[in-house]
């Protein structure tokens, strides 16, 4: 067996057609079926019928299965030389979601200075789970990730760094500016200014208006954490946000949530669990180990 045999395999389950996958790889037809032929002689077993009354080709239950392993092979072996190549070059490439970038690894600063490791960083910004996306296929090798439950994943090693509540903003000029807390049933008539579709933020609110029995109505969504205060602030609209992004000089006012139950954010630290950390890689781990809340 040899990788180039997984490969013509799994586009020929893809594309069900030898003719296809000898082109797609710039080779002869009898050089798939050959491949094909060797890897059924050595698992003793048919992956594939050809179906000549329907001129097509079947592939078998166990060809599938076999499949789901080739898949985990070939992606095992990408992210390998995505690792071997980032090794080589003494680079860290490390995930930030905008909010956890921003208000939440600043403070890391000077112990990833004094580590000696911050010149290595490389860091990449993008919401929790696309960040999370890139961790599991090998593209980045830590990252800080925002979730409303404890990350557990087999494939990760994660480290839990911090849990914070959520608010309701408001302008200093709106109502409730002065209540101090409020009950989320209470915001039925109430415009949000949001975050777009993918960030733990919109998920978050979701569960809090589904528990309170409301709908709320967003009138912008955005993907900028400036522009939502800046609307917030102009009184044109409410926000929903972690107190880890609320600061003393926002001119916004925040609310506690009364509501049981609500959901937190939390900020955590994630490898994956297969990948050995490099002495640098290892050393941020340990800084950001070292200083959990």
């Amino acid at each position: 067996m040899n990788i180039k045999s997984l490969e013509y395999y799994h586009k020929l389950v893809q594309e069900k057609n030898f003719s296809k996958v000898a082109a797609y790889f710039d080779v002869s037809q009898p050089t798939i079926t050959l491949a094909i032929k060797r890897l059924e002689a050595e698992y003793q077993t048919t992956f594939f019928i050809r179906d000549r009354s329907h001129k097509e080709l079947v592939v078998t239950d166990m060809g599938y299965q076999f499949d789901q392993h080739i898949i985990s092979i070939l992606n095992e072996l990408e992210i390998a030389a995505k690792e071997i190549k980032r090794g080589s070059e003494q680079k860290i490439l490390f995930g930030l979601p905008p909010i956890i970038g921003n208000y939440y690894f600043p403070k890391f600063t000077p112990a990833l200075l004094k580590a000696g490791v911050m010149e290595q960083l490389e860091t990449f910004e993008g919401g929790s789970t696309d960040m999370l996306s890139h961790l599991l296929r090998g593209n980045i090798d830590l990252a800080l990730l925002g979730s409303l439950e404890p990350i557990k994943q087999s494939k990760l090693k994660v480290i839990q760094l911090a849990s914070n509540p959520f608010k309701i903003i408001v302008s200093k000029q709106h109502p409730l500016a002065n209540k101090g807390a409020v009950a989320f049933s209470d915001l039925k008539k109430e415009k949000f200014i949001d975050f777009s579709q993918g960030f733990v933020h919109t998920t978050a609110l979701k569960q809090l208006a589904k528990a309170a029995n409301i709908r709320t109505k967003i009138i912008y969504q955005t993907n900028d954490l400036h522009i939502i205060k800046a609307l917030v602030a102009q009184n044109i609209g409410i926000g929903f946000l972690t107190d880890l992004a609320i600061l003393p000089s926002d001119e916004l006012v925040a609310l506690d949530i009364l509501d049981e139950g609500q959901p937190t954010f939390i900020t955590s630290l994630a490898s994956r669990t297969n990948h050995i950390l490099t002495e640098q890689q290892a050393a941020v781990f340990k800084v950001f180990q070292d200083n959990q809340q």
